[in-house]
């Protein structure tokens, strides 16, 4: 009882989450985890991988598996399964702007003291590293320089880590050239260069770019490389950020959208002040990205096989065919399922509108009849207040006289209420600022009168037919009435231009209405009730934010309804016709005062406040007595769903095309990059592995290793 009580709680008066538990956190989590022997709710690796790693991603530079690396951060417990709680505090770190050094800084970090001990370092990377993996001297000067020399190590901070992680790459090809270079005179064959390459920085180049890289020697006239070739080659694939600026900068100055290597220099000059490139640097460039094409003057699509990493060659295409065929399968049943169920929410939003709408009909009726009340002289009154037009009403034509004409508005209040709630969230998107989330107050105005200038077209021809048959039966006990039509006698009798007769009048309530509607319900919701994304509104507090909205928007455009009615209103036998807006307004002013503007203005208050709060309440009670089938609330929320279920580009590509994915993704992407500049396969060996013989391994490697560096002969004459 205590459970369907706070539930009701919950719904009523909404419910805060706490800060470190974000929504979207606890949707993600629910969605892919699975119930423990306790009762609780774990994640074990392969929901978290589904979870931080989008199925519809590109993974064929970083295998989707690998991200079970980062699920060691995120375990602090190590039991092979997260809780609620542990996945929160990974999917906040995620959320900080260095969070791939970090991320990378806590699975070394085994004790969470803050700092990593040089033997712990070493232990997990001979961990993780693969069998095959060329060896790495932890006693080279350069690992002394961040965490001291042989005899006197010392503990290492997360800047201290975070810097040496940046330089790592490079000491390990430095290395690595000193292994292969065999007899000690600063060359390497090319298919040992490229097995370093692709064993330091495979995961970050171009499929091109790897399946190319022994052509580098043809840059010289000889058939080794040499180790400023290597360095030149580092410096490239360092700078492709820099590199894709440049270029497509050049480009876009060039006539015919090409460039030769003068053109890139000349651009590189004007563009940097301390990164300048060297000729051998613009020589590796222009040479690889002209393989397929050496005319010497490429475009963006040529270098494009240099600097974007997701680029595939045709092999790899074609090996991708099957797996595109599968996900195809995937999104067209998907995309149906979505069609499917913004029409179920259609259909759910049409009944409850519609319920909104027949419940406030009455007051709607009376407001009307009202309105069009043309005689200010009392003896020609036939209402003297609402409530005397409600009991004459009900005295004249029965209680079901309170909703002559209400089959019309039942009918045209789904399309008017869709293009109005659409056009309103189209240009509130169009002016939102993606990255904060906030709208200039104005664009809110521009938003809301744009949703009431559309919702017209549906309105007008709506509202006359509805008015028409409201007030007919104001005559129907009179001896010379006409007798009462119908709705379809009405459309029939006006025609298409007839239907929207007083259109003007009507833009000019509905676009002022939604402007002030809109723009106050959203600063209701978000200043005075506190909704943010961490605290979820109850229906209570829905209403009472819709319904004090709707007070000033009724009111204040009440004199713009009156005029609508007149005009829309078939006059009778010796009152008033208008001809026009203009001349209604000046009527009405000079024979029944400035106070007619403003008649019925309480009764559109008691209309319009309680509409929405009917139709808000009457959508929740549909939504959870006919749901979707084969959904639940986490995935009736899934488009709020974090890192989860949304598709983009995994690398910004050329032309510094920001990539699309989740930001959050992109930041594990980017953590795993880092730690896979340790090793192309770290992970791959999992620990409790036959650890210890595999650390000898490496350890005897390293050794053959570090006695090849020593033995070298440095590019001054100086041993090394």
């Amino acid at each position: 009882m205590a459970t369907v009580t706070e539930a009701v709680k919950e719904s009523l008066l909404g419910s805060t989450t706490p800060s470190s538990l974000s929504t979207e956190s606890r949707l993600t989590f629910l969605k892919h985890a699975n119930q423990g022997e306790d009762g609780e709710l774990y994640m074990n690796e392969e929901g978290f991988i589904n979870a931080i790693a989008p199925p519809e991603e590109d993974y064929h530079k970083i295998k989707r598996e690998q991200y079970g690396i980062l699920f060691g951060v995120a375990d602090r417990h190590k039991r092979g399964k997260i809780s609620m709680s542990e996945w929160a505090a990974f999917d906040n770190l995620l959320a900080k702007s260095d969070a791939e050094y970090e991320i990378a800084f806590r699975l070394f970090d085994e004790d969470g003291t803050g700092s990593i001990k040089s033997d712990t370092f070493q232990k997990i990377y001979e961990q993780n590293r693969g069998q095959e993996s060329i060896p790495f001297d932890f006693n080279s000067e350069w690992v002394s320089l961040y965490i001291g020399g042989k005899n006197k190590r010392h503990e290492m901070t997360y800047p201290q880590f975070a810097q040496m992680m940046r330089g790592l790459q490079g000491e390990r090809i430095r290395q690595a050239f000193h292994l292969y270079d065999k007899d000690k005179d600063g060359y390497i064959d090319p298919e040992d260069f490229e097995r370093i390459i692709r064993a330091t920085a495979g995961h970050k180049l171009s499929d091109h770019l790897l399946e190319n890289l022994p052509t580098l020697c043809n840059i010289s006239s000889g058939t080794k490389i040499s180790y400023a070739n290597v360095r030149a080659f580092q410096n490239v694939i360092r700078e492709m950020d820099l590199l894709d600026l440049i270029i497509r900068n050049a480009t876009a100055k060039s006539a015919d959208g090409r460039i030769d290597r003068t053109d890139f220099l000349n651009e590189a000059a004007r563009l940097t002040r301390f990164s300048l490139y060297t000729p051998m640097e613009a020589d590796i460039l222009f040479h690889f990205a002209s393989l397929d094409s050496p005319s010497g003057r490429l475009s963006l699509d040529d270098f494009a096989k240099v600097l974007d990493a997701s680029y595939q060659t045709a092999g790899a295409k074609l090996n991708a065919v099957a797996e595109a065929a599968d996900r195809a399968v995937s999104k067209s049943q998907q995309l149906l399922r979505s069609l499917l169920e913004s029409a179920h929410h259609f259909g759910l939003g049409s009944i409850a509108g519609a319920f909104g709408a027949f419940m406030v009909y009455p007051i709607d009726l009376v407001k009307t009849r009202m309105q069009n009340q043309r005689s200010s002289r009392p003896g020609e009154r036939l209402y003297e207040n609402s409530i005397d037009c409600a009991r004459k009403v009900i005295r004249n034509e029965g209680f079901r006289g309170l909703y002559s004409g209400v089959l019309p508005q039942l009918v045209g209040v789904a399309p008017e209420k869709a293009i109005k709630l659409t056009v309103n969230d189209l240009v509130r998107g169009r002016f939102t600022d993606k990255q904060t989330g906030k709208i200039a107050l104005s664009a809110e105005i521009l938003a809301g009168g744009s949703a009431g200038a559309c919702q017209v077209v549906f309105t007008n021809p709506l509202e006359i037919v509805k008015i028409r048959l409201q007030v007919q039966g104001e005559l129907a006990k009179k001896s010379d009435a006409v007798p009462k039509r119908s709705a379809m006698w009405i459309v029939r009798n006006l025609g298409i231009l007839g239907l929207y007769k007083g259109v003007t009048a009507c833009l000019l309530r509905d676009v002022p209405f939604s402007a002030i509607y809109f723009p106050t319900y959203s600063h209701l919701k978000r200043d005075f009730f506190g909704e943010s994304p961490t605290k979820s509104l109850g229906i209570l507090q829905l209403l009472t934010a819709g319904a004090i909205a709707g007070m000033p928007a009724a009111y204040l455009t009440t004199p713009c309804d009156v005029i609508k009615t007149r005009l829309q209103v078939e006059a009778r036998k010796g009152e008033a016709t208008y001809n026009g807006l203009g001349d209604c307004a000046r009527k009405i002013l000079k024979e029944e005062g400035f106070k007619a503007f403003f008649k019925g203005g309480p009764a559109r208050i008691l209309r319009s406040s309680p509409q929405f709060g009917f139709t808000l309440a009457a959508y929740e009670v549909l939504s959870n007595l006919l749901p979707f089938p084969g959904s639940d609330e986490a995935e009736k929320q899934k488009a709020g769903g974090g890192v989860s279920g949304v598709a983009g580009r995994v690398e910004p590509g050329v032309g510094l095309r920001e990539a699309k994915a989740p930001l959050p993704y992109l930041r594990s992407r980017n953590a795993l990059k880092i730690l896979l500049d340790l090793d192309v396969n770290f992970g791959r060996v999992k620990p409790g592995q036959d650890v210890g013989s595999l650390m000898q391994q490496h350890a005897m490697a390293a050794a053959a290793g570090k006695e090849a560096v020593e033995k070298g002969v440095g590019w001054f004459g100086k041993k090394l």
